[in-house]
């Protein structure tokens, strides 16, 4: 991977200011960025939102015969606190879509998702059911799609070296720069408790 800059020594370049990542983020310098995307690309650790039978086949590539740890790839966050990459694995239902949701929002910056499964691609054979939704991407944002009903554990490691090409040639300049909306951050899953001493 070539990290020289493409311009030359005496021009200095202005990247675009995040506004959540603050003013280093512009200033640190090229090989860092690849450093930093190094480390977050061999590092993910897995929220695994198993909702069906692809989830099965998520534990077997986390097994010792396809060993998706050897990619970098921890299985089994004990929570979406400690976890950067959620794969959502099986049919998801209208009734699961706010939990999916909420997790999705406890997970801290940067975050990834995986859809794995035809299921959550697109709501799978059950597309026309009245209680499934049609794919994860109605909720949440995902960066991989992995096709298959049920996928064979070889596409999620497909599907996790995907991923991870995309994260080595992301700037979490542009990824943030446009930083995120007011009705995009009050999602109307949890309501505050009224005042003390208000009227309900």
């Amino acid at each position: 991977m070539d990290v020289t800059p493409a311009v030359t020594p005496t021009e200095s370049v202005m990247l675009p200011e995040p506004k959540r990542l603050g003013v280093l983020s512009r200033l640190a310098p090229e090989p860092m960025k690849v450093v930093l995307n190094w480390g977050r690309r061999y590092s993910l650790w897995v929220f695994n939102f198993g909702l069906a039978c692809c989830a099965i086949e998520f534990i077997a590539a986390s097994m010792a015969r396809h060993d998706f740890i050897r990619l970098g790839v921890i299985p089994f966050a004990p929570g979406p606190r400690q976890a950067d990459l959620m794969i959502v694995s099986g049919t998801v239902t209208d009734k699961m879509a706010p939990a999916v949701k909420r997790l999705y929002e406890q997970m801290p910056e940067p975050k990834y998702v995986i859809s794995f499964g035809a299921c959550s691609n697109c709501g799978g054979p059950y597309w026309d059911s009245y209680s499934v939704t049609k794919g994860v991407d109605q909720i949440i944002p995902v960066d991989v799609y992995v096709p298959g009903c049920p996928p064979r554990p070889e596409a999620l490691l497909q599907g996790i070296l995907k991923l991870q090409e995309k994260i080595a040639r992301e700037s979490l300049a542009e990824r943030y720069a446009s930083g995120p909306s007011v009705s995009q951050l009050t999602s109307g899953l949890v309501t505050p408790p009224p005042a003390p001493g208000s009227s309900a």
